[in-house]
């Protein structure tokens, strides 16, 4: 499984030397890597359905209980197979799409990484490394969305996008470390068998919190949803990839893998419940008023994303159940209306359905294509979505209480999903054939073959549904809910289900019949955008933007004694109330040693000479008076037997003193740039910090040795880190994650760096 995972990120370095045969042509091939992994997935499931689960682990940061660990049960084997057979489509879909682009080899590169951050993060079975792959998913769609750089409104919206997910992700950072450390381990399946340990833990509320934090930025829940809207600026391949079968689920996937440890509480079922609610009716009133194709399928996504989040919140054995279904039905019909939609936008060179009929006389399989999502979309069978649309309304009239409420909900959001399908797979292929689009042709099979396949998916598992659910759905219910059942029917009879399904069918058709998106409805939807969650957040940003520009300028006023005097003036408030609050500063002369002559001399010279450097009136005697005070410092380094920082010192100080000389004796002499007062402000400051300085470490005097540590550092110095200067390896290895941090720093200002060299000047 390491393989498979990395596979994506291999591949992806590879295009650099040779990607120029994909833009020549030959991006055909790069299918090949996909279908490959899908197919090893595929082998896979014989043994995953019989209840075998496939686990790998490599060892990475043991000291901090991290590892590459990889667990290929039911759960994480469907999302990989959906995860790669979508992809495989997509890839193949690309190569006719941006046939020529430039950068078609870089798209190919962000898509393969995506794929192997995806497959990470579904597979990993430690929870720190699938925080890491989540946020690799974040960067890799970050670079998709915004994939037409020289496009502002997709630049806004790779940002906007990257962040709402990256809050999400520091969440899932913060309550991943807290998850580890109440349940005691990093493992996701010890976390799971850890049982109620989780839910008893003091903890617990603090780590739904942050849980549901990453799961609703991640999956585009309300009122966190309007960057997946916004991300429809990407291309096709990217909206159907990211934005319908994969990424939007990986905060569903992350609900579903921790409901058996952290479910069963109202803590848990109420927020899910609540907010899948009010995201799936709020994601399908919007898209009732949108005239383009993706802003429609777009809030459908929304839409669909709230039903799983709400059926996970109903949490029964038939609620994930339906979950469970919805999203591999969710994945074979949004997909190919995506990739549908792309088609139209390419032949016709509009997504306007105001504008869009006709078109199945010259795009006939397309148009079949469209016809058979919209049919799993709407639930009509005997389509994969007629069977999902059946075990959600078996969960929720059985799910307690509220379950005519929750029925009810379920109903009217089938009403306006089925009504989003049919606009955007039968609208633009029914009627006439307007004049304007008599010049549409057909295109390449590599265009409309991947969403018919996927569609006739969606048709095949609705007819044998035992297909899916003996091989995916079964093998992953029983991951969550050991001894569930997941048998899977088209026909259950005559029932209240089936009436349901029924009054679903026919509100949607009417609606679909009788009501007509036009501008003057979106403008007026979009009048209210001030007050919706995406206009409210602009105007947050906004605020903080200019909250930030004000105290940029004030503190950061380009002057470097007024940064020195804040940094000053900071630490010694901070520190000082610290110090003085808490801190036992008493100082036990009896035990210091007597100061000999040698020593009052030196500190005697050290008095005189930063006398001299403060009050001198010449630049080289404030240097050579500074130097005098460096060397004196050396000499009590070595007079207290630290010749390796007497050495450092004079080095220091020789060098410091022969650069300034070699720069200021040419200056005039000094000048009075300052008044009186702020003189006299910055000697009190220099005075305050002094004794501060003086103060710490008189307390630093009063603690108590510990022994220990120095006792494990010499006996452990050269067995562990293979070193005889302990101060060296206590710098470089016992205190590596201090050096980890520092090269991780170098390394990101050598990419800017490189980065600014690389830019070509313009003439412009």
């Amino acid at each position: 499984m390491l393989f498979a995972v990395l596979a994506g990120f291999v591949f992806a370095a590879g295009l650099r030397f040779w990607g120029r045969y994909l833009r020549e042509g030959k991006a055909i091939w790069a299918t090949a890597l996909p279908l490959g992994l899908f197919l090893w997935f595929v082998s896979l499931l014989p043994r995953v359905s019989r209840g075998t689960v496939i686990a790998e682990s490599w060892e990475w940061a043991p000291s901090f209980d991290v590892a590459l660990s990889f667990r290929a049960d039911g759960l994480g084997l469907m999302f990989a197979l959906i995860i790669t057979g979508i992809g495989t489509l997509v890839f193949w879909y690309t190569s006719e799409y941006l046939k020529g682009h430039p950068s078609l080899d870089r798209f190919y590169a962000y898509l393969s990484i995506f794929m192997g951050s995806m497959l990470g993060l579904v597979l990993s079975d430690n929870i720190i490394a699938l925080f890491l792959f989540w946020e690799l998913t974040s960067i890799s769609s970050f670079f998709l969305i915004g994939f037409k750089n020289e496009d502002k409104a997709s630049g806004k919206a790779a940002l906007t996008a990257l962040a709402i997910t990256g809050m999400g992700g520091l969440m899932l950072l913060a309550g991943a470390v807290l998850i580890g450390a109440a349940a005691g381990g990093n493992s996701i399946q010890g976390i799971i068998d850890s049982g109620q340990r989780l839910q008893e833990h003091p903890w617990y509320g603090i780590i739904l919190l942050l849980i549901f934090g990453a799961a609703f930025t991640k999956s585009a829940q309300f009122p966190f949803h309007f960057w997946l809207p916004g991300a429809m600026k990407a291309p096709t391949p990217v909206s159907t990839y990211l934005h319908s079968a994969t990424m939007v689920k990986a905060g569903v996937y992350l609900l579903l893998r921790l409901s058996p440890v952290l479910g069963g509480h109202d803590y848990w079922h109420l927020p899910l419940t609540i907010i899948g609610a009010v995201t799936m009716l709020y994601g399908g009133l919007n898209l009732l008023f949108r005239t383009d194709l993706k802003s429609i399928l777009a809030y459908s996504t929304v839409s669909a994303l709230g039903v799983m989040v709400w059926l996970i919140g109903i949490g029964t054995e038939a609620a994930i159940l339906a979950a469970l279904v919805f999203v591999l039905a969710h994945a074979l019909y949004k997909a190919p209306l995506f990739l549908v939609t792309g088609i139209i936008d390419h032949a016709a060179g509009t997504r306007d359905v105001t504008r869009l009929s006709g078109l199945r006389k010259v795009l006939g399989p397309v148009a079949l294509a469209g016809g058979l999502a919209a049919l799993a979309n709407a639930g009509i069978p005997p389509t994969f979505g007629f069977v999902g649309k059946d075990l959600i309304y078996e969960a929720t009239l059985h799910s307690g209480e509220w379950s005519v409420w929750l029925t009810a909900a379920g109903v009217l959001t089938g009403i306006l999903l089925f009504y989003g399908g049919f606009i955007v797979g039968v609208k633009p292929f029914a009627g006439a054939l307007p004049d304007s689009l008599s010049g549409v042709r057909m295109l390449n099979a590599a265009h409309w073959v991947p969403p018919l396949i996927a569609a006739s998916l969606g048709l095949i598992f609705g007819l044998f549904p035992g297909l899916a659910g003996h091989a995916l759905i079964e093998p992953a219910l029983k991951g969550l809910m050991p001894g569930a059942d997941a048998h899977l029917a088209l026909w259950h009879g005559f029932n209240t289900v089936l009436l349901l399904s029924s009054i679903t069918i026919g509100g949607g058709a009417m609606l679909y019949f009788l009501f007509r998106p036009s501008e003057k409805k979106e403008a007026f939807v979009d009048g209210l955008e001030r007050i919706s969650p995406m206009g409210l957040a602009e105007r947050f940003g906004r605020g903080v933007e200019r909250l930030s520009s004000w105290i940029t300028h004030l503190l950061q006023n380009g002057y470097l004694r007024k940064y020195i005097l804040v940094i000053l003036v900071f630490t010694i408030v901070i520190v000082g109330y610290s110090l003085f609050s808490g801190v036992d500063i008493s100082v036990d002369f009896s035990r210091m040693t007597e100061l000999v002559g040698y020593e009052i001399a030196l500190l005697a010279i050290m008095f005189v000479s930063i006398f001299l450097t403060v009050f001198t009136g010449s630049r080289l005697t404030a240097v050579a008076a500074l130097g005098v005070t460096g060397y004196a410092l050396c000499l009590l380094f070595v007079f207290y037997s630290a010749p390796d920082l007497a050495m450092t010192q004079f080095t220091i100080d020789t060098l410091t003193v022969i650069l300034f000389v070699l720069v200021l004796f040419r200056l005039p002499r000094y000048k009075n740039l300052s008044k009186p007062p702020a003189r006299y402000r910055d000697g009190v400051v220099a005075l305050a910090f002094g004794s501060l300085i003086t103060l710490l470490a008189l307390a630093v005097l009063n603690e108590s040795m510990t022994p220990e540590i120095s006792r494990f550092y010499a006996e452990n110095a050269y067995t562990l880190a293979k070193g005889k200067n302990i101060v060296n390896v206590i710098l470089v290895d016992f205190r590596g994650a201090d050096t980890l941090v520092e090269i991780s720093v170098l390394t990101i200002a050598a990419i800017g760096v490189y980065s600014l060299l690389k830019l070509q000047p313009t003439n412009d």
